[in-house]
This record gives C-alpha cells, sequence and structure tokens, in this order.
C-alpha cells in the first residue's frame, strides 16, 4: 500500500486485448478509539487517517480545539486512530448509515437545524469554475487510481488544503482534520467537492462555517431545502464554463430581474 493506491494488473480491451499494469485505489476499514472505546468504523482510503479522525469526531460535535487531545496514535498498518482527549466522551446511541459511498456513518439527525451563515464570501461563477478544475492535480490519487473523490477549501483565490478519499464525506472530514492540525479557520471558505452534495455532506459544509458549497455533482432534495434554510450557497454541476445554483445566488453575483 502506498500512498493510498496500490499496483494491480487488468485487461483492457480497444480495438484488442492488452494487459495493463498500474494502480487501483486503496481502501480499509478504519476504526476510530475515543479514551479506550470503539467510537467509529469507516471505509476509507489509507492516507491522512488522523486527519480523518480528527475531522469525523470534530464535524460530530465531539471536539473543537486540538488542545483537547491528549494524545493521537496511528497503528503501524494504519486502520486504527486511538485518540485520549481531555474529558470523558460518550458514545452517541443512534447511528444514521449516511448516503455516500465509503460506508459513512454520522451521529446527527437530517433534521436538527444549524443557525444560518452570515458569512459574506464572494466569488465569480468564472472564479469558482476555475478552482473547481484545480482539484485534480497530476500527482494525486485520481490521476494515479482515479476512482476517489476530492475536496478543497478556498479562499477565493487559492487551495488552502486538499483531501482525496473513496467516501465524499471522508474527504469532507479529513479537510477538517487538516485545519484542526495547522491551527486554519474553515469559517468563511468555499468548500469544493466532486461529490454529490446530500444532507450529511451539506451538514458537515455548514458546522465548518462555509457559506459557498460548490461540486461537480448535483445535490438532493433535502441538501437544497436545508442550503435554503441556512443561508448557505449551493451550487452543482460546475463543469467547464458552466453551473447550477440551487440556494442563495447572490454570493455569486446574481441580481433579480426586474
Amino acid at each position: 500500500m502506498d500512498g493510498g493506491a496500490v499496483e494491480a494488473q487488468w485487461l483492457e480491451y480497444g480495438r484488442g486485448w492488452s494487459s495493463v499494469r498500474a494502480e487501483v485505489i486503496g481502501e480499509i476499514l478504519l476504526t476510530i478509539y475515543v479514551n479506550g472505546q470503539e467510537f467509529a468504523s469507516i471505509m476509507s482510503t489509507p492516507r491522512d487517517q488522523a486527519e480523518l479522525a480528527l475531522g469525523f469526531l470534530k464535524n460530530e460535535g465531539v471536539l473543537e480545539r486540538m488542545e483537547q487531545v491528549e494524545a493521537l496514535i496511528v497503528n503501524r498498518d494504519g486502520c486504527c486512530v486511538d485518540l485520549w482527549l481531555d474529558r470523558p466522551v460518550q458514545r452517541p446511541k443512534r447511528e444514521i448509515l449516511t448516503s455516500g459511498c465509503g460506508g459513512g456513518t454520522t451521529f446527527h439527525d437530517p433534521g436538527e437545524a444549524l443557525p444560518p451563515i452570515e458569512a459574506n464570501a464572494r466569488v465569480s461563477p468564472e472564479v469558482l469554475v476555475e478552482l473547481m478544475g484545480r482539484l485534480h492535480g497530476r500527482e494525486s490519487l485520481h490521476a494515479r487510481a482515479r476512482g476517489v473523490h476530492t475536496a478543497g477549501l478556498s479562499d477565493g483565490r487559492e487551495i488552502l488544503a486538499l483531501a482525496e478519499d473513496v467516501g465524499r464525506h471522508n474527504t469532507i472530514d479529513k479537510l477538517t482534520g487538516m485545519c484542526l492540525l495547522r491551527n486554519l479557520p474553515t469559517a468563511g471558505l468555499l468548500l469544493l467537492t466532486t461529490g454529490r452534495i446530500s444532507s450529511e455532506m451539506l451538514r458537515k459544509g455548514a458546522r465548518m462555517g462555509c457559506p459557498i458549497i460548490a461540486s461537480r455533482n448535483s445535490p438532493t432534495s433535502l441538501a437544497v431545502t436545508m442550503a435554503k434554510a441556512w443561508n448557505l450557497t449551493l451550487v452543482g454541476y460546475v463543469r467547464r464554463a458552466t453551473l447550477r445554483v440551487y440556494a442563495h445566488p447572490e454570493r455569486l453575483g446574481y441580481r433579480a430581474l426586474p
């Protein structure tokens, strides 16, 4: 296992058969332990496991700052992350399976409300399309093996953090964990993702304080409803020179026709 991808060989057909040796995306079952007790198990790509565990716990409301983490250990084979916090933590009894790939879970009820986002971030459609195009670089897992989702955080000029994983929701948690470790506030930043924006994806972005959430893919009906209620700009199908805005287009410079 090297950097999240595994060497593989397959037969490929295109005007005849050929043998190809390249890479496929890696996948493991990652178990997160908090204060010695199993908290969650997540299907994920074996890269940035510490960041995934930290971000998952922050997005689930279990921790807020790195100062609350007394110890963090990733075991040798990368399948377990042990975190010891400065206070007792009880695992919520109700576990909700997410709609995403990769075996995601959450403990939040989709109907639970969050306060509206007040950030006044602005970005033009042209810049948003250009930023989305930066998610897949030449050295990315996507370029090497395909089969992954990518998410990034941007200030509207640069990509400040980037994460890849077989699970689209895992990429958001990894971003959160990266920002925790770097002491980088996420509030007010743009959240870019290649995956479908479902309710749990939107909730993660809202908890991060991201006023604009954009994807190359589509949102779900519940995500659209939540975005309108929480004052989030929700953008889908950001591809080449086009995009669709499902909620609060004013942050992209739209003005209603008279």
